[in-house]
């Protein structure tokens, strides 16, 4: 049954450089949004910019030009961000919009018509960077904004204000029988801590500046800008004339932000709601921060990550993966160009494009490129298929929850099966061995658990999604069962999905030699020890499996010495033999012979242990066999 789906971001303020924060909330949204499109849901996925205020004003002071001319040119940052990450929202609101203005004067009536809006003096501090006002309590000794450390300003002027002490009650109530109002859990008690130490009437206008919408019927007033601003999320459906676009989304399914603006969400936004009568959003979800090699995000530290450089360098759908795969949503992360490299290298071009790889490869090597219909058991399916549906519950359930690194660690546990369902199936030996009833169900079953991963990275990464599904010769849906709807697809052959990225000193850890003294020290060997190993290059030219071994190969490599040598090696898991055929790797040559599984095998094979325990092999291009290597 179809639902209606209401997401917003939080309205980003106009000058500011759009960096990886705001990067990461925009695609977690954008993910819930795509995902509720393709099962189905009716979604209005909401973004925009707050281009109101003192800072503004001051900024367009600055530099000899008006707020709102400002304003027109620094907006285009965040429309050219969300167009390169691929951002799919319905509308983009700017609070310098006649919509949005005659929105906020309504509600603004109607709360003074009632009498939860009065005219007073404020006297107290006020941050111009935060748009916060603070208690002498609150700055402290150092007269500084508890939340950003800056300077804060004496203000003392007349000011509306609106009775939110009233409301502390409801607010509180409402919170308790709802108790998925605010999430993550953390974040809830910290809102019910600030509640439960008294809330004041809060001012909610300005006279000591020009920039904003102005009080109705008073424009010597301008409206403070979080009333202004968090009125957006109505405006930008038709509150002000109560459309059928309000009437059909309001109340928002959920108000992503970050964990600074948490208070602004859940309590101011709250109050103002219920003064109106109107009904409060169903979740807050307040995400953290990222932190650069574990320190905070500043200009002044010039550690700011630009995603559009990101993007470029390394493509949309790696950033898009890598925000919400890296750390659990609703949980502080620290970025390094390190822990980005390998997750494009060891989660998408090992483990996913080799996956595609794979089956494309064998598909049209013993099928001409067309999945064939299910037809005899392989003898796993009964263990694989109940396995694949397990997790596409975990991963659909997590996308509910909007714990989007468990979605994509369900997803990977379906990778992960698949792989080691092509290693166990043989389809090369079947082929050889004549089982073709059989080869058709080890192929169509690989087919179709990759058409449901398909299926369950779109949100996350739709570029790559569609061209998985263009590769399989199917379209995207929001079918996340094994049905093998695959069968009789015709596929398409594709260049490689992702490219591995090589480590360059420019990304490796600016704090690297600091790290260096906490890594333990190896026993160092003298040059002529180093000198008594011969590395040399060889080339594979059959490999098969070791019986009653789930985990070595048995190899026949030739070394440039007239005759074949036979290596045994623990890549199984890793690798099929028909994936090794013809491939040169390096090879330690001058091993004393071993016995393993009754095979003496007469040297070994260089690979390294990725950060999901699989082995890379360290294959070598255009190295004649028996090549030294120094």
């Amino acid at each position: 049954m179809s639902r209606t789906f209401y997401i917003t971001t939080p309205i980003y303020y106009v000058n500011d450089v759009p960096h990886i924060g705001h990067a990461y909330t925009t695609v977690a949204c954008d993910v819930a949004a795509r995902y509720h499109r393709l099962i189905g849901d009716d979604v209005y996925f909401l973004t925009g910019t707050d281009e109101h205020g003192m800072k503004i004003e001051r900024a367009a002071h600055d530099k000899g030009e008006t707020p709102q001319q400002l304003a027109d040119r620094v907006v285009t940052r965040f429309q050219a961000l969300w167009k390169t990450l691929g951002i799919s929202h319905n509308d983009f609101i700017r609070t310098t919009e006649e919509r949005h203005k005659r929105g906020v004067h309504k509600l603004f009536r109607q709360l003074r018509d009632q009498g939860d809006i009065y005219l007073g003096e404020y006297e107290g501090w006020y941050c111009t960077p935060c748009e916060s006002f603070w208690t002498e309590t609150q700055v402290g000794d150092e007269i500084a904004c508890p939340d950003c450390g800056r300077n804060v300003e004496k203000l003392k002027e007349q000011s509306y204000f609106f009775k939110m002490s009233a409301y502390a009650q409801p607010l509180m109530e409402h919170i308790k029988a709802n108790p998925d109002f605010i999430q993550p859990a953390s974040r809830r008690n910290e809102i019910v801590r600030f509640i439960e130490s008294g809330l004041k009437d809060l001012s909610i206008s300005r006279t000591s500046f020009d920039w904003g919408i102005k009080v109705p019927d008073d424009p010597a007033h301008v409206i403070y800008v979080w009333f202004d601003a968090l009125s957006n999320y109505m405006t930008a459906l038709g509150y002000e004339s109560e459309d059928e676009k309000y009437r059909r989304f309001w109340p928002a399914n959920v108000h992503m932000v970050g964990k600074d603006i948490l208070r602004f969400h859940t309590v101011y936004w709250p109050t103002f709601l219920l003064a109106a009568g109107l009904p409060l959003p169903k979740k807050v979800f307040a995400h953290g921060w990222w932190t650069i090699e574990g320190k905070k995000m500043s200009k002044s530290l010039m550690n700011v990550v630009d995603p559009t450089m990101l993007a470029e360098r390394f493509g949309i759908d790696p950033i898009r993966y890598f925000l919400l795969r890296e750390v659990p949503f609703g949980m502080d992360g620290d970025f390094s160009m390190q822990a980005l490299v390998g997750r494009i290298n060891s989660d998408l071009a090992n483990d996913l494009g080799n996956l595609l790889n794979r089956i494309s490869g064998m598909m049209f090597r013993y099928c001409e490129g067309k999945v064939p219909l299910r037809s005899a058991a392989t003898g796993f399916e009964d263990d694989l298929i109940p396995a694949i549906n397990r997790a596409m519950h975990d991963y659909t359930h997590a996308m509910e929850e909007y714990a989007f690194h468990k979605a994509l660690i369900a997803i990977w546990d379906i990778i992960s099966l698949l792989n080691k369902y092509i290693v166990a199936t043989e389809p090369w030996t079947l082929k050889k061995n004549g089982k073709e009833d059989v080869l058709a169900t080890a192929l169509s079953t690989a087919a179709e658990g990759l058409r449901l991963c398909a299926n369950a990275i779109a949100p996350f990464m739709p570029e790559s999604s569609e061209k998985i599904a263009q590769a399989l010769g199917i379209q995207i849906t929001g079918e996340y069962e094994m049905s093998y709807a695959v069968c009789g697809a015709q596929m398409e052959q594709m260049p490689i999905l992702f490219e591995r990225v090589e480590l360059t000193p420019e990304t490796q850890p600016s704090n690297a030699t600091e790290n260096q003294a906490d890594v333990p020290s190896l026993p160092l060997i003298e040059f002529d020890q180093f000198l008594a190993v011969s590395l040399r290059a060889g080339k594979i030219v059959h490999a098969e499996k070791v019986q009653k071994s789930s985990k070595l190969l048995k190899l026949s490599v030739d070394l440039g010495e007239g005759t074949l040598r036979t290596i045994v090696s623990g890549i199984a898991q890793s690798y099929a033999p028909e994936e090794l055929l013809d491939k040169t790797v390096s090879v330690v040559a001058n091993l004393k012979p071993a016995k393993l599984m009754g095979i003496e095998s007469n040297g070994m094979i260089l690979a390294a242990k990725n950060s999901r325990n699989r082995h890379e092999v360290l294959f070598l291009h255009d190295v004649a066999p028996g090549t030294e290597i120094k």
